[in-house]
């Protein structure tokens, strides 16, 4: 965490219910699934997956890590319950395996918005298959340097950069890495 906090009193809102989806058995397991805007949100989210080989299916829940799940970099809150990211700021394109994630800093002049972003992009490109263009935007008028820091976001070399810095990457992992709640 950050010593001195940008925005030392943010608005914490309730987190939306989590959603299980529950694959038919006769869903061919090698078929390729499609990926929606509630999967992105969900990213690894609570499915259920169906062990075969034995007289009862064996269900069990998978609690991996979740894109509204990312810890803000200045609170011990969630991006979700900042209202830095929303289901609806997502667009997806499955056909062109295009995602577009819009977020929205707690300030405009957020000095974590990058590294916010930077978590994003990293989440997504940790989760989804390769095949996926991932776009990480800041939403337009909410930030002071909206231009620039969608600039740094979505350029490879700066992204690749920014990953090779120690200091960074540990701030990332602490963001994405599990609360225990």
């Amino acid at each position: 965490m950050v010593s001195e906090l940008i925005n030392a009193n943010p608005t914490v809102y309730e987190k939306k219910e989590r959603r299980i989806r529950i694959t038919p058995a006769d869903v061919d397991e090698y078929a390729v699934e499609p990926i929606d805007q509630l999967e992105i949100f969900d990213i690894l989210s609570n499915y259920c997956m169906e062990l075969r080989g034995c007289a009862n299916s064996v269900l069990f829940l998978t609690f991996l890590h979740h894109l509204r799940d990312i810890k803000d970099p200045e609170h011990p809150y969630s991006l979700e319950e900042l209202k830095v990211i929303t289901e609806d700021a997502i667009e997806l394109d499955a056909k062109r395996n295009y995602v577009r994630v819009t977020f929205t800093p707690t300030v405009e002049h957020c000095s974590m918005a990058t590294v916010i972003g930077l978590c994003l992009r990293v989440k997504l490109m940790r989760s989804l298959p390769s095949r996926f263009k991932v776009d990480i935007r800041v939403a337009p008028g909410t930030h002071a340097t909206e231009a620039a820091v969608n600039k740094q976001l979505n350029d490879k070399e700066r992204v690749a950069a920014a990953l090779e810095n120690p200091n960074l990457v540990d701030m990332v992992d602490e963001c994405l890495g599990p609360s225990y709640e």
